[in-house]
């Protein structure tokens, strides 16, 4: 598969696994009871910090368990005027392309930077992804095609799903030199083949009525005549694609042999009402005689298709176009929402945020219950607005916001905090949709050099090494020992760490351990019982920190 090249590549290619794994420490939470100290364990978590160390963070607890990641990245538009800087010319970034892609980033085009800066971030997304979710990116004509590019390198080409057109400024933008661009794209790929069903919506009630009035054993359809649209194809030039289908008079019912129940000759039809070929192919069309029937409309047999609403459980849901022209996905309802939540707020700060319900369209075709929604580039919150607002469908959709920006606390969490309570007044009062969030900060990092930071809690240490050995999320175990970390595929795990002493895998240590298990693994600072004789005692001696893993 071709790939694409650009400066500094070879040092951001597998930069993600270099990135140092800091904690996350919860600053405050937030609920019905406004703003607190006290952690209330929601699931709904506010990050402030540069979303590339925040993405890291998160790995322990929720690699494979994100089953939507929503982006709105820098299109790299050159514009300098935001207070989101649009062309990747952030302080922080440009220095961390200084220390990473080193003397090299000198020569760095802003296409360069964007992808040097957008690589890593994805690798992890891609992490981070369930097998069965998909990534939604919005982005414009700047940077589509590179990162179609790096997507199929990262994703798989395979994977790729769809590039929806977005209609997001019907008058176009007045600053284009040719041609008024009122388009943006929407990018979405899976990690892995999906179930049928996804990506789609749910149907209209009313709609479905109109539409699907008939149902059997596969449920509600409706009847679609059987055509010929290829209009260069005919008996003439086409022989092996034109043949009759044979009717039953009494139940519809075809086959494609003339039997004594199916004995009406009847042809596909051209739009216009002239004879056609049918272009399905005899083998691909016998097994699918199930889906046709006859019906005889005005003295003439003519030959249906049964066309299914898609199901989803009871929930009958339709498929989407690639072109949205909702004029509820313009760029100026996201102004309008934004201006609602903020008034008076300096328009200039987020000129054009995301539609919420643009968001919410993309979000809800493939979300439910209790999945989970993931926003690193979080901006302006639109994202845990559209998850809080989809769960009034009774749903219980968990939303992950990282912003590195300094207003990740005053604009993008306070955002969340007022559509949770409620805001506006009189007859533009919005009703709170209720629910809750922690905010966190980016804390120390776990490893300084080769060596445990003992500025870290232990425990934050013992869920990093869960993690590392079993890929599974961290629940501290009940019981009377200290240093259990629990049990996995028959074996018992234990971190047997003091931040202020040496600890030794001795005698001693081995009958305190009361848990059975197949297998044994212990991590400790040293070990004075041989190899043969933990070999013996099926224990596992891994020596802090050298031992521990680096994601």
């Amino acid at each position: 598969m071709p790939t694409l090249e650009w400066i500094g590549k070879s040092k951001v290619i597998n930069h993600h696994q270099d990135v140092p794994f800091r904690v996350l420490e919860r600053k405050y939470s937030f609920d019905e009871n406004g703003q607190h100290n006290e952690d209330n364990g929601s699931e709904n978590m506010i990050i402030r910090g540069d979303n590339l160390e925040a993405l890291k963070a998160l790995l322990p607890r929720y690699e494979g368990r994100i089953k939507c990641i929503y982006i709105d990245p820098p299109y790299n538009t050159g514009n300098e005027g935001w207070v989101y800087n649009d062309n990747v010319n952030d302080p922080k970034i440009l220095r961390w392309l200084g220390e990473l892609v080193g003397k090299a980033g000198e020569d760095l085009t802003r296409h360069d930077k964007w992808l040097c800066m957008m690589y890593p971030r994805l690798k992890l997304l891609y992490k981070l992804l369930s097998d069965d979710g998909a990534i939604f990116i919005s982005l414009d004509d700047n940077e589509i095609f590179y990162l179609r590019s790096i997507m199929d390198e990262i994703f798989g080409a395979s994977n790729f799903t769809a590039q929806i057109t977005l209609l997001c400024n019907p008058k176009g933008r007045s600053q284009d030199k040719y041609f008024a661009t009122c388009h943006e794209y929407l990018l979405v790929y899976t990690k892995s083949a999906v179930p049928a069903g996804w990506f789609s919506v749910e149907k209209d009630d009313a709609k479905i009525e109109k539409d699907y009035k008939l149902s059997d054993a596969g449920g509600k359809y409706r009847l679609l005549e059987l055509r010929n649209t290829h209009r260069e194809f005919g008996k003439e030039n086409r022989p092996n694609l034109w043949y009759p289908i044979y009717a039953n008079a009494d139940d519809g019912t075809v086959s494609l042999e003339k039997d004594e129940q199916h004995n009406i000759e009847i042809y596909p039809t051209w739009p216009d009402g002239y004879e056609g070929c049918w272009t399905w192919g005899t083998e691909l069309a016998s097994k699918s005689t199930q889906l046709l029937v006859a019906q005889k409309k005005a003295g003439a047999w003519k030959i249906y298709r049964k066309s299914y609403a898609a199901t989803d459980g009871e929930t009958v849901r339709q498929k989407l176009f690639t072109i949205w022209n909702n004029p509820q996905f313009f760029t100026e309802k996201g102004q309008v929402a934004f201006g609602q939540i903020f008034p008076g707020a300096n328009k200039n700060d987020f000129p054009q945020p995301k539609s919420v319900e643009y968001v919410m369209e993309a979000i809800r075709t493939i979300t439910h219950d209790d999945d989970i929604v993931l926003d690193s580039f979080a901006g302006s919150g639109t994202t845990g607005q559209a998850v809080l607002n989809l769960n009034s469908d009774g749903g219980h959709r968990k939303f992950i916001l990282v912003e590195m920006m300094d207003y990740a606390d005053s604009i993008t969490a306070e955002r969340v905090k007022r559509v949770i309570k409620g805001y506006g007044e009189g007859k533009n009062a919005v009703e709170g949709t209720g629910g809750n969030f922690s905010f966190y900060d980016l804390g120390e990092p776990l490893l300084v050099g080769d060596y445990l930071n003992e500025a870290v809690a232990p425990e934050k240490i013992r869920e990093y090494i869960w993690f590392m050995e079993t890929k599974q999320p961290y629940a501290p175990p009940s019981g009377g020992n200290p240093y259990y970390l629990g049990k996995h595929n028959s074996t018992g795990y234990y971190f047997y760490y003091e931040p202020q002493r040496v600890t030794v895998l001795d005698y001693a240590f081995l009958s305190t351990i009361t848990e059975k298990a197949d297998g044994t693994v212990i991590y400790a600072d040293r070990c004075s019982i041989s190899e043969d004789k933990l070999a013996k005692m099926g224990v596992t001696f891994k020596k802090i920190p050298r031992d521990i893993s680096r994601l």
